[in-house]
Order: structure tokens, then C-alpha cells, then sequence
């Protein structure tokens, strides 16, 4: 057998075990778009559970907390807050979050201590103003009007990530 009919065998065999791999995600999608234990973005949709599935792959998750943690915002996917702070107090660089807030508790700050120098790491002030400028608080359903004290820590600690590990919400 020559170099050249090798390499085509190879190739193959390759284009055979990706498309089986293919089929085998395709079938387990399909079945988790068919519980009612995923959220209504992957409900009859193994396209959306397809990428959930890439996505907890590529960052060493388990599917399903990946589909009940990731939601999708015009077109992006977007994880939770709990989700990011999860990832963030998990990845050994720095400290757990900790939070500072006002007395009168309308203001948040996020901050940590990167574990390797000792240096404090803080995030933006995030308030209540600032959720009713943007709209956070007048949304239908928001937890803005009903727990406001955990919505500024959630959003806080979302804006700490993303300025100090954006690595972890981009699943690196």
C-alpha cells in the first residue's frame, strides 16, 4: 500500500468517526430537547442544544447545567450570573467575591484579590439608579423591584468578571 492510499484511508476513517460523533450528539440532542427539564430556549430545538452542548464541551461542563445556566439575549448566548460567579470563585486566581455596599444598600461594588500578587481587584459601582436608567428594573418579571440587594451583587459581580477574567465567560 503506498504513502498516498494511506493517507486516504486515514482520512477516511476520520471523516467516518467525525460524522458517527455527529450522528451520536445529534440523537443525545434530540433528547434533551425533548425534556421539560431544559429551559424553553432548547424545547424542540436541537440546534440550540447542539451548541449548548459544544459549549459545555469546550469548557469541561456537564450539558444540562450548561443549558439551565446559559440563556440566549438577541441572538447571543449569555450565562447567569450565579454561573459566572460559580466559574470565577472556582478558577484558583483569585479569591472568592466579595461585595461592598452602601449603607442605605442602593449601591454595590464587587471585588476580589488576585491570589498571585495580593492585589485587590474591584469592579464598577453598580445601583439601583443605574438599573432604573437601564431598564434592569422595569422589565416584566424583574427581581430588580422584589430583591434588589441580590440583583446589584449578581450585576456587580458579572461587571468584576468580564474587566478582570474575561477569559472565564468566554469558556477559555
Amino acid at each position: 500500500m503506498s504513502e498516498n492510499e494511506l493517507t486516504v484511508n486515514q482520512a477516511t476513517e476520520t471523516a467516518e468517526a467525525e460524522a458517527r460523533q455527529f450522528e451520536l450528539q445529534q440523537r443525545k440532542a434530540m433528547i434533551y430537547a425533548k425534556s421539560t427539564l431544559v429551559p424553553k430556549d432548547y424545547r424542540n430545538n436541537v440546534a440550540n442544544v447542539l451548541i449548548a452542548m459544544k459549549m459545555a464541551k469546550q469548557i469541561g461542563a456537564d450539558d444540562l447545567m450548561v443549558m439551565q445556566n446559559l440563556y440566549i439575549v438577541h441572538g447571543n448566548p449569555a450565562w447567569s450570573a450565579k454561573f459566572y460567579i460559580a466559574c470565577f470563585n472556582s478558577c484558583g486566581t483569585y479569591s472568592s467575591i466579595q461585595y461592598r455596599m452602601n449603607e442605605a444598600k442602593t449601591e454595590c461594588v464587587a471585588y476580589c484579590i488576585e491570589l498571585a500578587t495580593g492585589a485587590v481587584m474591584e469592579g464598577v459601582t453598580v445601583s439601583l439608579a443605574m438599573a432604573k436608567a437601564e431598564g434592569w428594573s422595569t422589565k416584566n418579571g424583574s427581581k430588580w423591584k422584589t430583591l434588589p440587594e441580590l440583583m446589584l451583587r449578581y450585576r456587580a459581580a458579572t461587571y468584576l468578571i468580564r474587566t478582570v477574567a474575561p477569559q472565564l465567560t468566554m469558556g477559555f
